[in-house]
């Protein structure tokens, strides 16, 4: 497909900020990670090699001990099997570069206590309060929280999209009735309704989200609305009607085309706000339940223990202004590179 020379433009310029560019490729490496977190931070050992064959538990099921010639009370211990075999031989175990996963115990049997970091254990960010690995929480939570981005963003567009063109194509006592609608649903306090459905329902990362983008469309309709209407009073709207084109066909294939340039730059700030958000609730204790691994959580339990375990808040906080930041490069990088002022088929 053929692009635009308008959108071909618009993309060397990005590429021509190297700021936001590199940021993006960085994202992009980030979210890579989290996809295939469990190749590089799990409990699960990536290839155990035993009695001449080869197994895979990392996206398989899990095998007994007993298959390995072990008598474990509970599911095999990967970690413990690759000591084994190398004390006593008869196989070999691969694990991950960090062979912990976000919910166990890396110190079973020991007293439950933060530790700092142990590189010769790759313990590299230390433990929790729980004796979890701190950097299996911080990949797992990353994930966590990209696909609740992910989600927000999907969500608010969907919403704000429909509504706000639906209001300023048609006008009228649809728009007004409309406005009215939004400014009451947006005086709701969003804390409070969150207290009150975490009373009620036990949260989970699908019911924060539909609470979280239900209290978050209504700004995206108001640059729906005002695009839609000044795109409406273009000639070649009126030439779609004449030539007896649907009012859907006319919103999303003649008018949203040329406001999209709204939505792209949106995206990133978008996103930060959903993990800023979901982060505050978490941290707050009406976010996602112990034990899913979250930012929020972390920080929570850092902040409860910052003398004795000071690397846990260091650990999240760091995590975030990082992430955060390579958003927010991306963000005025495609802001500036989607500036219909410099950008534009008048030239």
């Amino acid at each position: 497909m053929r692009l635009n020379p308008l959108t071909v433009k618009k993309i060397k310029r990005f590429k021509s900020l190297r700021r936001g560019y590199y940021s993006l490729i960085l994202m992009g490496a980030l979210l890579l990670l989290a996809v295939f977190a469990e190749l590089f931070v799990n409990n699960r050992a990536l290839v155990v090699y035993y009695e001449g064959s080869l197994r895979f538990p990392t996206y398989g099921s899990q095998i007994a001990g007993t298959e390995f010639g072990f008598d474990y009370s509970h599911e095999t211990n990967y970690r413990d099997l690759r000591n084994r075999f190398r004390a006593e031989g008869g196989g070999f175990v691969l694990m991950p570069p960090v062979p912990f996963g976000p919910q166990e115990d890396a110190y079973p049997g020991e007293f439950v206590r933060p530790r700092p970091p142990d590189f010769g254990n790759r313990n590299f960010l230390g433990t929790d309060t729980q004796n979890r690995d701190v950097l299996a929480r911080l990949v797992y939570g990353f994930r966590n929280a990209m696909i609740f981005a992910f989600g927000f963003v999907g969500g608010v567009y969907l919403l704000g999209i429909v509504i706000g063109c639906a209001m300023g194509y048609f006008g009228g006592w649809f728009d007004l009735i409309t406005q009215r609608f939004i400014e009451i649903w947006s005086n709701i306090p969003f804390l409070y309704t969150v207290i009150f459905v975490s009373s009620v329902f036990e949260p989970n990362l699908l019911l924060l989200l539909a609470i979280i983008v239900a209290f978050s469309w209504t700004g995206m309709t108001y640059y729906m609305r005002t695009g839609t209407f000044k795109e409406k009073a273009r000639e070649y709207v009126a030439a779609a009607q004449i030539l007896g084109a649907s009012t859907a066909r006319i919103i999303f294939h003649h008018i949203l085309p040329n406001i999209i340039a709204t939505l792209v730059t949106f995206m990133p700030f978008l996103m930060i706000t959903a993990i800023t958000s979901l982060t505050a609730l978490d941290f707050l204790g009406y976010g996602l339940p112990e034990p899913t691994p979250s930012w929020g959580e972390l920080l929570r339990q850092g902040t409860e223990r910052l003398k004795i375990a000071p690397w846990i808040t260091l650990s999240a906080f760091a995590a975030m202004t990082i992430v955060l930041t390579l958003m927010a490069f991306v963000g005025e990088a495609v802001r500036e590179a989607f500036d219909p002022k410099k950008f534009t088929v008048y030239e």
